[in-house]
């Protein structure tokens, strides 16, 4: 079986006999690196992940059954940084949608699409019924015999990941197959080394879900300041007057929808008073060029590659200058708050750190630098109901309807205190701050479980105590 890599053919010489699964011919499947991938995962240990976990296959099904209590629902896209983590709460069968898995506190959940196989994540919280797209595998641990957060780790170290996406089969939705999935081998891990990458889990969802509450903390302060802590009556029937069109040149109902004036007219009873927001930031052109720089690395930003819960980049693509897509024109600048500017994912936006400065990113974003506002308060008024409103309001066009660059000029936003701005801005700082601490210590768990494999327990465990200290 012959391989191109770009530079010159590769090939495996596999007998009959060694054909895996359902007799797969597919050379792709027999890749060289999936091969030894496999091998030196394979003499790391004898049982199987089917030997230690169950494959749950628990659904919920919103047609034949009611819903009796309130559920989160998460699809895969709900996975960053390997924490899975989603707002989408739901309390009747017919907001659920399609059929979902179950699953619970301590499973660990891997997409088996091809886009997604790094959608990965240990279950660190219990709140509420969880349902999960079907294209989650749910694995339940059996016994006490083998943690699930070394699973975890296991699954998303480089050898398994190699492993499986080589492993994908299929056209129209290329997945790996559940049961070959199962049969791969795991590594025979000490109790020491099984103790040490629970707790390095553990802490780090403890300290997910703390930075979650810091920045829920910071949207209330924010919006309880302009007495916007409520839902706003969105009518299903209402009226504008015929001038009022043909000011605005919009006939379509969304534009006047009372919650959205309703919301403005809030904004600009703040008593500390309110302005435009271009009055506040500048509104940075799309106009860099990444292509004068051919052999240049850049790490380029897309929509996907934002999380927004708490407002930041969870991972970027290296593309070299010559190869950006033509829509990859922003260079971003640590402080530059990045709002989406198409309908559907307005809710992506991110304040960019010192780690993501001089990045790309793709003018599907508005690139907002602060002038007289605290980027942190920036970013917190763009992810709420203040800015969100506005924009949605503002959107237009058909194929790929979205927020157009020159109606920013009417958009308001509130004029808040120093002493304001600052209480949230620091809560924001912390926010972020434990969650790249979070990150850090999956990664921690990651590379030990990489070195236990590769070379020895011993080495993994003084990595480990290295590591943990400097973080």
């Amino acid at each position: 079986m012959i391989f191109g890599d770009g530079k010159m053919a590769v090939f495996s010489i596999i007998k009959l006999s060694e054909l895996e699964g359902a007799k797969i011919f597919a050379s792709e499947f027999y890749h060289p690196a999936k091969i030894i991938s496999k091998r030196r995962l394979e003499n790391a240990g004898t049982k199987k992940i089917k030997d230690y976990f169950y494959n749950v296959k628990e659904i919920f099904d919103p047609k034949t059954t009611p819903l009796t209590q309130q559920a989160l629902v998460f699809d895969l896209s709900d996975v960053t940084s390997y924490f899975l983590y989603s707002r989408k709460k739901v309390t009747s069968s017919e907001e659920v949608g399609s059929a979902k898995k179950i699953f619970l506190q301590n499973d660990v959940l891997i997409s088996r699409l091809r886009p997604y196989l790094k959608e990965v994540s240990f279950i660190g919280f219990n709140e509420k019924l969880k349902l999960a797209s079907t294209e989650f595998v749910v694995l339940r641990q059996k016994g006490n015999r083998y943690y699930p957060e070394t699973l975890f780790a296991y699954l998303i170290n480089k050898e398994m990941q190699n492993i499986l996406a080589w492993s994908i089969t299929g056209t129209e939705h290329p997945r790996f197959d559940e049961d070959y999935f199962l049969k791969l081998t795991l590594p025979d891990f000490s109790e020491n080394i099984h103790k040490k990458i629970k707790t390095i889990v553990q802490s780090a969802w403890k300290i997910f879900l703390n930075s979650l509450d810091l920045y829920s903390q910071a949207e209330t302060l924010l919006l309880e300041e302009l007495g916007l802590n409520f839902k706003p009556r969105y009518k299903k029937t209402y009226t504008a007057k015929l001038s009022s069109t043909l000011i605005v040149h919009r006939i379509d109902a969304e534009y006047f929808q009372p919650a959205y004036e309703e919301i403005i007219e809030k904004i600009k009873e703040y008593p500390n008073g309110f302005c435009r927001l271009l009055k506040q930031v500048e509104n940075v052109k799309p106009d860099f060029d990444p292509t004068k720089y051919p052999d240049k690395i850049f790490s380029y930003v897309e929509l996907a590659d934002i999380d927004s819960t708490i407002g930041v980049i969870h991972s970027v693509n290296e593309i070299k200058g010559e190869e950006a897509p033509s829509r990859a024109r922003r260079l971003l600048r640590e402080n530059d708050v990045i709002v989406s500017s198409v309908e559907g994912s307005l809710e992506k936006v991110a304040l960019i750190d010192r780690e993501h400065d001089g990045c790309l990113a793709s003018t599907g974003f508005f690139q907002f630098r602060p002038l007289n506002i605290l980027p942190e308060v920036l970013l917190v008024l763009s992810k709420t109901i203040v800015l969100q409103s506005q924009l949605k309001k503002r959107c237009s066009g058909t194929i790929l309807t979205a927020v157009p660059r020159e109606s920013l000029r009417g958009i308001v936003i509130p004029i808040f205190p120093p002493p304001i701005q600052q209480k949230i801005a620091s809560l924001v700082q912390q926010s972020h701050g434990a969650r790249r601490k979070a990150k850090e210590l999956l990664e921690i768990a990651k590379k030990a479980v990489e070195i236990a494999v590769k070379k020895n327990e011993k080495e993994a465990l003084d990595y480990i105590s290295k590591s943990v200290k400097k973080s």
